[in-house]
């Protein structure tokens, strides 16, 4: 049963969210057109390099969705048929079922937006939709037209940055580059694991990188010599930024003897105590900031996840099964003396903040205005909003943040930080929270009424901003 309210808007029409005649202006004749640089995802690169097709909606589009699988053990859905041995019809309609209870969770409108605009899908999914949508979508997916270079092109994408380790070998990248593919697929260089020394495999991941850097790491100038090795590596192959994954920044004072005596111990087997750790993990950070800006990379830190929350399900699992949370460590101080040490050595990266809780927005949005030097147009850049805060509320309220007290306007815009190829509608659904808080402020008159010039602005933030700071 519906309302016959005729001040109702329909539900994901072509002005969706979008609040009055400026925004849709501003959305449909500047934004909607702009391309796509997803310049931090998690895609697997052979994917890409292989052109794979699905046979399924449920392999494409479940299957590693942790944000998906969290909504289904709420609604009491056994694990059986979110990661276990179900077939891929029964998850799908497990999920299908949980849809309709995701209601104001941002999964509700991304579910929607990823069937219209991948397989023109506009009926709602349901329980009783749920046989009629998987069919509809499986046909299409077995044909040229949804392989997985094909669904980047459905949403003009130009450019992806995976997420790789220092141990990868790149050949999917180095085949793609090779081919001459008209989308760019670059790496994305993420040490995090050489970092973490008090993690349980770290002595054997060290092993390893010195195995693949052709080097027996023995000291912590051996680790720095590898890592350089494997980024000069990374260099040649594309890369021009980093990422890392981490609690908070590491800035304790160390010296040389101090962190290459810390090594030494943790590889031989000894313990070393909390603060130990951190000062290994303050020197690591420090000086791969220092080889990021002799390169010329930009550097990204994701800063309060708190992980694998769950002993029994990592077990279980593993990591990056949907246990995890916002942390909340304490961000500013060690932060702002990392980029200043590096910053008065005259060798800070453009880089790139983000966080995971809300409280930190202003933080990070005032953080950035203390190292801009006038030297790169936006160089340190406030990120956009990420995981649990990538939704409607988490993205007005990091365009706010950035708006009150930095420069909007320097913006490079949004990322999908998804596994999954159908993903990139989060980039339309960005666009136009965007151009909806603009055209409210327009009618509110609380700036110009003037599309031209607010169009390219908004134009700079979705595409340009981005194209001239990666030099892509």
């Amino acid at each position: 049963m519906q309302t016959t309210d005729q001040g109702i808007k329909p539900f994901l029409d072509d002005n969706f969210l979008l609040e009055n005649s400026t925004a849709e202006i501003l959305y449909h004749e500047f934004a909607a057109k702009q391309p796509i640089i997803d310049y931090h995802n998690h895609l697997p690169p052979d994917e890409i390099a292989d052109d794979k097709k699905f046979t399924n909606l449920t392999d494409v589009w479940l299957k590693g969705d942790h944000y998906k699988w969290r909504a289904m053990r709420t609604m009491g859905v056994p694990e059986k048929f979110i990661t276990g041995d179900a077939t891929n019809e029964e998850k799908f309609q497990k999920w299908a079922q949980t849809v309709p209870f995701t209601i104001r969770n941002p999964l509700f409108h991304w579910t929607h937006l990823e069937l219209k605009g991948y397989f023109g899908v506009t009926e709602l999914l349901n329980s009783a939709s749920s046989q009629r949508i998987y069919e509809q979508c499986n046909g299409l997916l077995q044909t040229d037209e949804y392989s997985t270079r094909n669904l980047l092109r459905k949403m003009n994408v130009k450019v992806v940055c995976s997420t790789d380790d220092p141990l990868d070998d790149l050949r999917y990248h180095q085949q793609v580059r090779e081919e001459g593919m008209d989308i760019k697929m670059l790496p994305a260089f993420r040490p995090d694991k050489a970092i973490l020394i008090q993690q349980e495999q770290f002595p054997a991941y060290i092993e390893k990188l010195g195995g693949v850097a052709g080097a027996d790491i023995k000291s912590f100038t051996d680790l720095l010599q590898a890592l350089k090795d494997r980024m000069q590596f990374f260099h040649e192959q594309g890369c021009r930024l980093s990422d890392h994954g981490l609690e908070q920044i590491y800035a304790e004072d160390f010296t040389e003897s101090e962190v290459n005596t810390i090594l030494t111990k943790r590889l031989n087997g000894g313990s070393i105590s909390d603060e130990e750790a951190r000062k290994f993990m303050s020197a690591t950070l420090y000086h791969l900031g220092c080889l990021y800006a002799e390169l010329g990379w930009v550097q990204q830190f994701h800063l309060g996840a708190l992980r694998n929350n769950s002993s029994r399900m990592l077990r279980q699992l593993g990591p990056d099964t949907g246990f995890d949370s916002i942390g909340d460590w304490e961000q500013a101080s060690a932060l702002a003396k990392f980029l200043n040490r590096l910053d008065t050595e005259d060798k800070l990266a453009k880089t790139i903040l983000y966080n995971l809780n809300p409280r930190d927005n202003e933080v990070m949005s005032t953080m950035i205005g203390n190292f801009n030097d006038g030297s790169i147009r936006g160089k340190m850049q406030f990120g956009s909003a990420w995981w649990f805060l990538d939704q409607k509320d988490g993205m007005e309220k990091q365009l706010n943040a950035l708006s009150n007290m930095g420069l909007l306007s320097c913006f490079i815009g949004m990322l999908t930080d998804s596994r999954s190829f159908l993903s990139f509608p989060r980039h339309e659904y960005f666009r136009r929270l965007l151009c909806n808080l603009i055209g409210r402020d327009v009618h509110n008159g609380e700036l110009p009424n003037d599309t031209e010039w607010l169009g390219g602005i908004v134009s700079d933030i979705c595409y340009r901003n981005a194209k001239n700071y990666f030099g892509y």
